[in-house]
């Protein structure tokens, strides 16, 4: 281990409140048969994790960043997942960002809760590939693996910002009928922002699966509609 590995594990637990050490377990779903089963939590907050991966995302080497990867606390991964983030968005050349894409690809198995995915993988892979062949996510969506199907679904949300839903829709449709209830609602969530862009793209997709697709999914996706349309829905009434 690195002297600023060290340095920054140190200064985490450092900023630990007990009060969220003992919480963050149940609020992650870390106990038997859960699926972030056997993580660990130091208490440390977001916001002073961020701070730490803003102090060294310059320095730091990817060796380095790797070993915060590894680590067996929840927080010192997703610091390493912010310090990726933070260097991403300040790289300038093509050659600079596929090393940190393949770099943040062979570290998949550590990005393995939905906020390490949620905090990163549209920040760089939905970056990255925005104008690039999108086979990757579809071999992801079709992994088995449920923090893989979620990286494939949540990088879709850089696109959709930009107005590109294709993509996005053909992944919410091939991961509609997951049987995990995270991919649901992340299904919900980049529908739910599909419709924010383009309301009618939305209930295109809604109108073809609203009475089958899975409620969680459903209720992601029009939490922000009209009270009456929503009941429709909901009832399998459509007008």
């Amino acid at each position: 281990m690195s002297l600023l590995t060290e340095q920054i594990k140190a200064s985490l637990s450092d900023k630990a409140i007990p009060e969220k050490a003992a919480f963050f377990p149940r609020f992650f779903k870390s106990g038997p048969g859960e699926y972030g089963e056997g993580d660990q939590f130091l208490g440390v907050i977001v916001p002073e994790q961020r701070k730490v991966a803003k102090a060294v995302f310059k320095e730091i080497r990817y060796a380095e960043i790797a070993e915060l990867l590894q680590d067996v606390h929840h927080e010192v991964r997703l610091t390493a997942v912010y310090i990726l983030v933070y260097r991403y968005q300040k790289l300038k050349s093509e050659a600079e960002h596929k090393e940190l894409v393949d770099f943040y690809l062979s570290q998949l198995d550590s990005v393995n809760n939905w906020d390490l995915v949620d905090s990163s993988c549209h920040h760089i892979l939905g970056h990255y590939y925005l104008n690039k062949e999108k086979s990757l996510f579809y071999e992801l969506a079709d992994s088995d693996h449920l923090w893989r199907q979620r990286v494939a679904m949540i990088s879709c949300y850089y696109w959709i910002k930009r107005g590109y839903f294709d993509d996005a829709l053909a992944l919410a449709e091939k991961l509609l009928y997951h049987s995990h209830d995270l991919i649901h609602k992340a299904v919900g969530w980049m529908l739910r922002e599909i419709g924010n862009k383009d309301f009618e793209v939305e209930m295109s997709f809604l109108r073809k699966h609203y009475t089958t697709m899975p409620r969680t999914a459903l209720r992601y996706a029009i939490e922000k509609f009209d009270p009456e349309l929503r009941k429709q829905l909901l009832t399998g009434r459509l007008d």
